[in-house]
């Protein structure tokens, strides 16, 4: 008992150092459980893992409801098994499936934070458990095979301080990264500038980049509170940098949920245009009265729910793609 207390004592000690030396008001969840895990394969048959990172799915009920929920939130669990299934499912083809529970935040309480507070609370509690079952995964169940970060919203942002620290402090861990999907937050000129180790996708085939964007209709005027100023974007169906639309009819698939939970695929249905000035990802071609007619959190037009589901295709082919070129590159 004492050994389990210190080792979880110089966990903190490791995690709040690479969150740049933030105290933390408690240690991380123990990823030594496995009920603590999404999804955890018992028997790996694939030569490369997923490590993937839910979006934000616990909302508070009540004003008096914890900012942070626990690990065992009941409504966290249902409603991250819902979007492993619709966003992590992409990559099943390709790779083993890890992810963790964690201990995340409201949206609707983190985003209408001013933004260095918004880093204070997705960098605390939500990135510790992020970071800490990323490096139990890493040392107890990688068996060092190369391996994709995908992560949505929330998800996504924790990433970032993966991607910033722990690979920093990792760099034989980084060789071994195929890419990162950080989808559904914002990679900056900025953040990269400041982790140089780091490089952004130009085209489908590179490997160990970053692919980001965020989707919106054409007359989304209001604030996307997951974009950051100069926030960088590739276009998941050319996957080129540019601005040149990429029609629908190129799109190799989107889903949808239906009422039953089963996926409804759909040819043809999103297109996907580059804006540079605002940082985000156009869509064009769905009825955005239907898909985005705003909430608290989204104003209309935002089609934040949707980014991994109007292009889940093209993510699962261009996935299958960049982990040919890496393994035929070693």
């Amino acid at each position: 008992m004492i050994c389990k207390k210190i080792v979880g004592i110089v966990l903190v000690l490791w995690i709040s150092l690479l969150l740049g030396g933030q105290v933390l008001a408690e240690p991380a969840t123990d990823y030594a459980k496995p009920a603590h895990w999404l999804s955890l394969p018992t028997t790996p048959t694939k030569s490369v893992d997923v490590f993937y990172l839910y979006p934000t799915v616990y909302q508070k009920k009540t004003p008096a409801d914890a900012n942070i929920c626990n690990v065992d939130n009941p409504d966290m669990l249902q409603r991250s098994q819902m979007a492993f299934a619709y966003q992590a499912s992409a990559f099943a083809p390709t790779a083993n499936l890890y992810a963790p529970y964690y201990r995340q935040a409201d949206a609707a309480y983190t985003l209408t934070l001013p933004l260095a507070e918004q880093r204070k609370v997705v960098g605390g509690i939500p990135a510790t458990d992020g970071l800490a079952a990323f490096d139990y995964y890493i040392k107890n169940y990688n068996q060092g095979r190369p391996f994709i970060l995908a992560g949505h919203s929330q998800g996504s942002n924790i990433l970032l301080y993966l991607l910033s620290d722990y690979m920093k402090q990792n760099p034989q861990v980084y060789a071994r990264m195929i890419a990162a999907y950080v989808i559904g937050y914002s990679i900056t000129p900025e953040y990269l500038a400041q982790n140089p180790h780091l490089k952004f996708a130009k085209g489908p085939d590179d490997t160990g980049v970053i692919v980001s964007y965020n989707t919106e209709a054409p007359q989304m005027n209001g604030k996307n509170p997951v974009v950051l100023p100069g926030a960088l974007v590739i276009n998941p169906i050319s996957w080129t940098r540019s601005e040149k639309l990429a029609p629908a009819e190129d799109n190799l698939g989107s889903i949808d949920m239906g009422p039953d939970g089963l996926m409804i695929f759909q040819k043809a249905y999103a297109d996907a245009r580059i804006d540079k000035t605002k940082g985000v990802l156009i869509c064009s071609t769905v009825d955005v009265d239907k898909l985005s007619p705003g909430n608290q959190v989204f104003p209309k037009g935002i089609y934040h729910h949707y980014d991994y589901l109007f292009y889940y295709f093209n993510l699962r082919d261009n996935a299958a793609n960049r982990t040919d070129k890496f393994l035929k590159g070693k």
